[in-house]
């Protein structure tokens, strides 16, 4: 599975303004699927209508908050754990822990399912999505790289697929 990335010129130390600038591979985001798009593309070649998906999908969306509310860790079976987290202050004294100014920065963590981290992962490859410089999108790194006159010929380019490890 390839997946798109595009480079972005950040600041090396985001503290220090004017310090070193390095290009950084982040992932190039497409829009997200509609409920209806995704449960009809997952149901695609089985037998469960695409509705029923999606009203499976619903309770599910109605279930995990009651439960994380009850302080339980939710498993959704093939995809992942869903649990709540958070910083607190803390005192000395028990008796002057406040939870409603105290509690800070809550947030739902997700730790995918084993197989499903493998299924994405293991055949990863990245390919080209283009370059974001100063406020202008190039359509690839070789795309840049003319327009700015360092460069000019796709060969060698680096526009093909680059594997993990080399491969």
């Amino acid at each position: 599975m390839a997946v798109s990335y595009k480079l972005i010129q950040k600041n090396s130390t985001p503290s220090t303004p004017g310090g070193t600038k390095k290009w950084y591979a982040v992932p190039k985001s497409a829009a997200a699927q509609t409920g209806k798009q995704m449960t009809k593309a997952a149901t695609e070649n089985t037998t469960l209508a695409p509705i029923e998906m999606e009203a499976a999908m619903d309770l599910l969306a109605k279930y995990v908050p009651q439960q994380i509310a009850q302080g339980h860790t939710v498993h959704i079976p093939g995809v992942g754990y869903l649990r709540l987290s958070f910083k607190s202050e803390g005192v000395e004294n028990i008796k002057d822990f406040n939870p409603s100014t105290m509690i800070k920065e809550p947030k739902l963590v997700f730790k995918p399912d084993e197989a499903l981290r493998t299924s994405i992962l293991q055949n990863l490859a990245y390919e080209d999505g283009g370059v974001l410089a100063d406020g202008v999108t190039y359509a690839s790194r070789p795309a840049y790289l003319k327009a700015v006159g360092e460069g000019g010929t796709e060969e060698g380019s680096g526009e093909e697929e680059e594997r993990p490890g080399g491969l």
